[in-house]
This record gives structure tokens, sequence and C-alpha cells, in this order.
């Protein structure tokens, strides 16, 4: 039972560094998929479709914070006559995409020659 105690403590380790090692991502993945303008669902579905789940208790506190970071603007519009709320980036977004995409490249680049 000695090694289900350890093989357990491991995978909760594992989930822990996992988690801390995607929130920064994360962050980049919803800045470079607000090029184009989507609501909630619609962004969480395109990130889905690239193989980044995200729950939307992640989602929309990221997105309220991006908003009151200045990196995003939004606005609520009637669509299937239902209000949604569109999120893009605004112009601010977009130089810290860059900035952070320049970031990311550099440092996975770096990581790639240690792995």
């Amino acid at each position: 039972m000695e090694w289900l105690r350890v093989s357990q403590d491991e995978e909760l380790l594992f989930e822990s560094l996992r988690l801390e090692l995607r929130r920064g991502s994360l962050i980049l993945a919803v800045l470079a998929s607000l090029r184009r303008e989507q609501y909630g669902y619609s962004l969480r579905v395109a990130l889905g479709e690239a193989g980044i789940e995200m729950e939307e208790s992640t989602l929309y506190p990221l997105l309220r914070r991006l908003e009151s970071q200045g990196l995003l603007d939004s606005e609520w519009r009637e669509e299937d006559r239902r209000k949604k709320r569109f999120y893009r980036l605004s112009g601010r977004g977009e130089a810290m995409l860059a900035r952070l995409a320049t970031e990311w490249r550099g440092l996975s680049a770096s990581l790639e020659k240690m792995l």
C-alpha cells in the first residue's frame, strides 16, 4: 500500500505543477484568440478545438481581469435573441500580445534546447 500512496502523491504533485505551467500559457492563448472578436462560449470552443481546454470558472474571471487591465474591449450585443458579451483585443492588448509572443518564443526555444 505504500507504493499506492507514493503514486497518489506523485499524481497530486504532477497535477499541481501542470496547472502552474498552464496558467501563464492560458493568458497568451486567450489574447491570441481574441485577435478576432468572440463571445465567451465561442472563445471556449475555439480554444478547445486548438487543444486548450478551459473551464468557464477559469475563462470568465480571466476575461474580466484582462479587460480591467485594458487589454480587452467588450460590448453587449443581441445575437440569436440572446444578449452576449463580445470581446476583442484593445490596442494595448495587441501591443501586449506581440511582446508576450516574443517572450514566449524565446523562452520556448531555450527550453527546447534544454529538454
